[in-house]
Order: structure tokens, then C-alpha cells, then sequence
């Protein structure tokens, strides 16, 4: 009897979601907990698993198709995998067909295993860059190859190739004259970041209001205590914490700035729940830290070390980046000197962290060289007046200049 293959339940943020990859092909076998296929929504790639033993019969939903929740995308044979497996056991070789399977047997599975079990996306990847599969180590379930996994290798070769001495030079086509154009999809969570900062700037009336902090007293707090930090929490001393901490200490002075719009209502939120922005190879992704004034510095660092370890392996689940009350965004780690951040609707400001430079700053009259960085926040002016926004800067910035404020509560 055939039995459903659903797609997971999203919650309502997720309206949909595409089938990214089908694992098993039609007739093949699998184990109870075995991934079957990849379900890939605007925010995270949702594994589907078996629920029990079984072979795939018919595939509803192919490879690109979009689909709804717990939408009916396949069937499959209950328990069939384990008959499947009695009757090959049963059936009788001469040792000449033992070998030749022996052999057939071993030129199969290294196909499977380069091919058989990878994405439309890592093939194309592989085949066009001429790559192995059995020298990249995959990340994914099982050690499954995943598309940054190849990216990730690409580069590491690319980098290779370009400190090595070796007179061998593989010289890529377009250097020698060739132009050429590729073409690939635009990934679901890449059209959805596409289309929500379209939607933020023509939706909200965004302004955005500059200033800058002195990282000097930041930076030797930091240098003197950051390895007995490290030693006493097992995590790095950054300076996100910090700006996470200072301006979850700005939030309770100015709610406004913690609010959201729904319609015609302003929802005032009596917890601060911070979403820090993190580069991942899908693209930006915006993990959230519940409850950030109940978190102590080591807290906040072990969030945001975890949450990059997620981002970077791609197992970031929907609950991590649900909700949030305010964001905060470091273009400073890329290089960036300033920036206009774009508020992630419904929260309505976000906080732009950027590069720190030593620039030469007039204190007591005198001309001196400090660490300066440039600090942004975006704010929808529909519900944020320029009198709040300028007064929630301006305290994140006298939180950071003297930090013994934050433990003091000042």
C-alpha cells in the first residue's frame, strides 16, 4: 500500500517552499530517518526524512516545484525495502558472476557515490570545474556533498594555485580571450532577500542617522581581558557583545525602537530579541539571540560563534531565525567604512557596525589618533521620530565610550 511523503509543516512566516533535491530515484530503497529529499523555503533547507522502511514509487513534486505545507509530494512502499533485500540474498552466483558483479558492483557505487547522491547544483558544479567528488568532504548528512562544499574547495584550489610556485598554470578560459556568459537560478532565499528590501524601501519611509564611536576604551578592555574571557567561557572576547549589549541597554530607554507596525498598530515589545546578520554561502541570514538582557557577554559570543558555525554548514533551523526586534549588522568585518542598512520588516531600525580606523580626533584642544568607527541606524520615520533615533544612537554611543555604564546600568 502506498504511503504519503509530505511536506513539513512551515510556520506562518514560510509561505511555501521548492523542492531542491530528490535523493532517492523512483524503485530505489531506503531505511527509516534516510534522507529523501531537500525542501528549500526562503530561509533555511528542510531535510525530509523517512518515516520507516520503504521503497519510492511515484514522485508528485520534481525538482524545482513549488510547494505548500504538508503538501503530498511523493509516495512510497511501506516496508518493501527489507523484502527487496531478502530476495537479493536468496538469489544463487557462480563465482565467475560473482566476480563480474563484484566488479560491476565496485564501478557502480564509486558513480553513485560521485553522482548517484549529489544535487542538479554540485554536478553542474563538479563537471564544469572539472572537480572529483571523492576529494571534496562533504558536510551534509551522511557526509553528503553540498553546493558549498564545492564552493568552498573551488576557492581553497583557487588559493592554492595562486601561492604555489609551480610553472604548471591552468589558465581559465575567459583569460585567454573567450567570453562567455552562465546562467543558473536565482536561489529561493536570495529572491526572498531580493524582494524584501524592495518591499522595506518602498513600504516604509526609511532615513538613516550616523555617528561615530571612540573603540579606544573597548579595545583595551577587550586586550587585557580576553584571554582569561576565553579561558573562564571556552569562547572569544569580540566586540560584537558589546554593541549587542549597548544597544539592547538603548531599546529599554527608547521602546519605540523595539516596536513593530501591524496595519495601523504599534506593537510594543517588553523583551529585546536581537538578530545579528550573517554571511552564509546561501546568502544573508539573520539568526536571532532571544531575550539578550537576561544574557551575560560570554552568552552573547557563544550565541553568535554558533550561529556562524550553523550559517556556515547550513543547518540554521527556522525557529533560529524567527522572530526579532531589532537587528544589528557588522559591514565592518568586509571592510566597510559606511553603509545605509536596510530595516528587516516588521522590526522598524537596525544598527550598522563598520570598519575601525585610526583617524585623527581634537580632545581637550589637542589632536589625537584614535580608533574610530562609524555607526549607523536605518529606522522607519513612520513610527521613529529623528529626536528618538539621534538619542538612541547617541547612547549606544556613550555605552561603548564608557563601558563600565553597562555594568552599572548608567
Amino acid at each position: 500500500m502506498a504511503t504519503d511523503i509530505k511536506a513539513p509543516t512551515f510556520p506562518e512566516s514560510i509561505a511555501d517552499g521548492t523542492v531542491a533535491t530528490w535523493h532517492k530515484k523512483p524503485g530505489e530503497a531506503f531505511s527509516r530517518d534516510e534522507l529523501i529529499v531537500d525542501i528549500e523555503t526562503d530561509k533555511v533547507v528542510i531535510e525530509v526524512v523517512a518515516p520507516d522502511d520503504g521503497v519510492l514509487g511515484e514522485i508528485l513534486k520534481d525538482e524545482g516545484d513549488t510547494v505548500l505545507s504538508e503538501e503530498v509530494i511523493g509516495h512510497f512502499e511501506a516496508g518493501a525495502a527489507s523484502g527487496s533485500s531478502d530476495k537479493a540474498e536468496k538469489k544463487p552466483t557462480t563465482k565467475e558472476s560473482s566476480q563480474s558483479e563484484a566488479s560491476n558492483k565496485d564501478d557502480s557505487s564509486q558513480t553513485d557515490s560521485n553522482d548517484g547522491a549529489l544535487s542538479p547544483a554540485v554536478r553542474k558544479l563538479i563537471h564544469e570545474y572539472d572537480i572529483s567528488p571523492n576529494l571534496i568532504k562533504g558536510s551534509g548528512k551522511n557526509g553528503r556533498i553540498l553546493k558549498e562544499d564545492v564552493l568552498s574547495f573551488i576557492e581553497n584550489r583557487s588559493q592554492s594555485s595562486s601561492d604555489s610556485k609551480s610553472d604548471v598554470v591552468v589558465v581559465p578560459a575567459a583569460a585567454q580571450g573567450d567570453r562567455f556568459e552562465r546562467r543558473e537560478p536565482m536561489t529561493r532565499l536570495r529572491a526572498k532577500i531580493a524582494n524584501r528590501l524592495v518591499e522595506a524601501q518602498q513600504n516604509m519611509a526609511m532615513l538613516t542617522t550616523f555617528n561615530e564611536v571612540n573603540m579606544k576604551p573597548i579595545m583595551n578592555l577587550r586586550s587585557k581581558y580576553k584571554e582569561e574571557f576565553e579561558k573562564r567561557h571556552d569562547v572569544k572576547l569580540g566586540f560584537m557583545s558589546f554593541f549587542v549589549k549597548a544597544a539592547v541597554e538603548a531599546l529599554k530607554r527608547f521602546p519605540a525602537v523595539n516596536a513593530s507596525i501591524d496595519g495601523n498598530d504599534i506593537i510594543y515589545h517588553s523583551y529585546q530579541d536581537v538578530g545579528v546578520a550573517v554571511s552564509s554561502p546561501r546568502g544573508l541570514v539573520v539568526p536571532v539571540l532571544r531575550n539578550v538582557d537576561n544574557m551575560s557577554l560570554a552568552e552573547i559570543e557563544g550565541g553568535i560563534r554558533d550561529y556562524g558555525v550553523k550559517a556556515r554548514d547550513g543547518k540554521l533551523s527556522i525557529d533560529d531565525m524567527t522572530g526579532g526586534t531589532f537587528t544589528v549588522s557588522n559591514g565592518g568585518v568586509f571592510g566597510s567604512l559606511m553603509s545605509t542598512p536596510i530595516v528587516n520588516p516588521p522590526q522598524t531600525a537596525i544598527l550598522g557596525m563598520h570598519k575601525i580606523q585610526e583617524r585623527p580626533m581634537a580632545v581637550n584642544g589637542e589632536v589625537v589618533i584614535l580608533p574610530m568607527m562609524y555607526l549607523a541606524v536605518s529606522y522607519d520615520h513612520r513610527l521613529i521620530d529623528g529626536k528618538e533615533a539621534v538619542g538612541f544612537l547617541v547612547t549606544i554611543k556613550d555605552l561603548l565610550e564608557e563601558p563600565e555604564r553597562l555594568l552599572l546600568g548608567l
